[in-house]
């Protein structure tokens, strides 16, 4: 049976493709059921406070980098959305007096215009928020070696090559109203996705890369960061590989509320918990590594109830 056209975009894949039998039964998830959904491998964790929130998750950082040695060196690879976490970090490297000397940190993606990676002065450049809300802010005798920041260039050879003899500890990551990974956004529907979309497998294969951003992505990015300007956020980025979100440790998805719904947050969580994985819903790939965490803030889960504003 031929899967439905997009209600968001025709062109493209996305979660309106899929059964709709699964639509309909992450809509009527309790917050209960979402926290029973936890199986080995997925780990449902819920924080009632966003100060708790954004404390854990500063802590993975602080976690991830205390592993950190000569003979084994460590490290995270962090988000750009949520941003609360990383002054925290910086906060807590200080208060610690820890030493970066051998942690590592990788971004997650950045933004891509006429194939080149935006520069340092853009307004929405990932890079350049992550130093001024964090690195910029540890002191000079804690700080991590500049040779150990790894920020994503629209030539990928040196950030991929960087994943090399370091550990990735925990990859951190918020989910998108896309149900996005970083921006490993569902593809167009053309060509030999015209029909279906990559099958898991082949989803599973892509490496560190400039991709095509789908057009509900750009638009929460302009309402997310630039107050509804869309003619501000580029239409493509360069993102990490699902070949390097596998060679993290863990994957620590955080649910704030801000950066998609309550449906979207039930959906993902059911089609990991359950898996079934589906690359129209990119972020339900998880349901395929071994250790996924979604940490959610409590009071943002809402319902999927309707009202009329």
């Amino acid at each position: 049976m031929a899967r439905p056209l997009s209600k968001i975009a025709p062109d493209w894949w996305d979660y309106t493709t899929i059964d709709k039998e699964i639509l309909t039964d992450a809509a009527k998830l309790t917050p209960k059921q979402m926290l029973g959904l936890s199986r080995k491998g997925f780990k449902v964790v819920f924080y009632d406070t966003l100060e708790d929130f954004y404390l854990a998750e500063a802590l993975e950082y602080i976690e991830a980098w205390k592993q950190a040695k000569e003979s084994s060196p460590a490290g995270i690879c962090g988000p750009i959305g949520p941003t609360e976490q990383l002054p925290l970090v910086a906060r807590l490297v200080n208060a610690m007096e820890l030493s970066l000397k051998n942690a590592h940190f990788w971004g997650m993606d950045e933004w891509v215009i006429d194939g080149r990676e935006v520069p340092f002065e853009h307004p929405l450049s990932f890079a350049r928020t992550d130093m001024e809300l964090c690195f910029n802010r540890i002191k000079r005798k804690y700080a991590m070696p500049k040779e150990n920041l790894h920020f994503p260039k629209a030539d990928v050879r040196e950030y991929v090559k960087s994943w090399d003899g370091v550990r990735c500890v925990v990859m951190q990551g918020g989910q998108g109203d896309i149900k996005h990974w970083a921006f490993n956004d569902p593809v167009r529907r053309k060509g030999k996705y015209k029909d279906n979309p990559p099958s898991p497998e082949e989803y599973l294969k892509l490496n560190t890369r400039v991709v095509d951003l789908h057009p509900v992505t750009i638009m929460q990015n302009a309402r997310t960061s630039g107050g509804g300007q869309l003619d501000l956020v580029p239409t493509q980025a360069v993102t990490v590989g699902s070949i390097q979100t596998w060679r993290a440790e863990k994957v620590s998805i955080w649910h704030a509320g801000m950066h998609d719904n309550p449906f979207g947050m039930r959906l993902t969580t059911l089609m990991i918990a359950k898996k079934i994985p589906d690359s129209a819903v990119p972020m339900s790939l998880l349901a395929l590594h071994p250790n996924v965490q979604f940490n959610f803030y409590r009071p943002a889960i809402g319902t999927c109830q309707v009202e009329m504003h």
